[in-house]
């Protein structure tokens, strides 16, 4: 393994981390592809950013996954016309969200989102109008299930009364 990404594993291992000057947490909206994500920061303002190269294969993300954002060159980048306004400088996990969410430097914006843990179960608080809402939707509008028609039935086997009776019929 390279001393790169071993070092990469062993910082965000690290519960504790402090933001710093020109870095920000945004959300992960979208996967753009080609080491393309978009985020949202705590304004809601949208932007594009770089997934470095030296993430791959050691760190993974997906829609809703908080990342740190270093923006020290967004407003640069933005007038010479690239739609690349952001570098992610680091992946937060549910062990580094839990502290952070509780903090401070949190952004309000994202307190009431969900989170998944490391075992990808979901974690958060959901009101009892999303809870309501969820159960009344389930069935509503929904055409009744039909059978498959492209499955070859399995071969039903012969019970023994079946069977019993199947013999009588041959003597």
């Amino acid at each position: 393994m390279k001393g790169g990404r071993k070092n990469l594993k062993r910082a965000a291992e690290d519960e504790k981390f402090n933001l710093q000057d020109g870095q920000t947490i945004m959300q992960v909206l979208s996967l753009r592809g080609s080491n393309l994500i978009e985020v949202m920061d705590g304004q809601g303002d949208k932007s594009l950013a770089l997934f470095p190269a030296k993430f791959q294969k050691s760190m993974w993300i997906r829609r809703g996954s908080f990342v740190v954002v270093d923006i020290s060159g967004k407003e640069k980048a933005l007038e010479s016309g690239s739609k690349v306004a952001c570098l992610v400088s680091q992946v937060l996990f549910y062990e580094q969200v839990r502290p952070l969410q509780k903090s401070p430097e949190w952004p309000e914006i994202f307190k009431s989102t969900h989170l998944e843990d490391s075992n990808g179960s979901l974690r958060g608080q959901t009101s009892q109008q999303e809870e309501n809402e969820l159960e009344s939707s389930d069935e509503e509008g929904l055409p009744p299930i039909e059978v498959n028609t492209n499955r070859i039935k399995p071969v039903e086997l012969l019970s023994d009364a079946e069977s019993d009776s199947g013999s009588d019929r041959d003597s």
